[in-house]
């Protein structure tokens, strides 16, 4: 079977205007809450579940590393960050037409860190707002970059638990065939 290689020109277009969406989305929503709220102020929107709190994160994804004084922090977790939507840019370009949610999946992953480096590096830390607990269990606070990261990994999961069985059982089927017919 042959690979299908993508249209490199479609693919930058689609991509491009699906994550400059993502982008503008985030951004619109972090300069709302900026521009409602004082740092640490908490508004309700579902009493004990949801709160709009407006949160400084120098660390990565949900607060990893926001309490460690490591030399350079900024920089590093922009360069992690960076490097990561490196990475996932390449296999958005390589993926085929017909892996449409793992297309999907990647593009979302790579608004939402390109959402979060935009803060970084503008900012210094990125802006977090949406606040979610239930009793005793408080969930570390995020925003629509964070979230769009988080669907479009389980784009991909869903994906490779849709698409891992087949490959698995070609060279079954291949064989089971060759059998029926009498090759040997």
């Amino acid at each position: 079977m042959q690979r299908h290689t993508p249209n490199w020109k479609t693919n930058l277009v689609a991509i491009l205007t699906l994550v400059v969406i993502i982008v503008v989305l985030d951004q619109v929503t972090k300069f709302w809450i900026t521009s409602s709220l004082q740092l640490g102020q908490s508004v309700p929107v579902l009493a004990d579940f949801f709160h709009l709190t407006l949160v400084r994160n120098t660390g990565m994804a949900f607060g990893l590393l926001s309490c460690s004084n490591i030399p350079f922090k900024a920089a590093l977790v922009t360069f992690l960050s960076t490097a990561a939507m490196a990475a996932v840019t390449y296999y958005a370009f390589r993926s085929a037409q017909h892996e449409r949610l793992t297309r999907f999946g990647l593009i979302f992953i790579l608004g939402g860190a390109l959402g979060n480096i935009i803060d970084r590096v503008r900012l210094g830390y990125v802006v977090d707002f949406v606040d979610i607990f239930y009793r005793d269990m408080h969930w570390p606070a995020f925003n629509v970059a964070d979230s769009c990261i988080c669907i479009g990994v389980g784009l991909l999961l869903i994906d490779s638990f849709r698409t891992a069985p087949r490959a698995e059982m070609a060279p079954q089927a291949e064989a089971a065939a060759a059998a029926s017919r009498g090759d040997s």
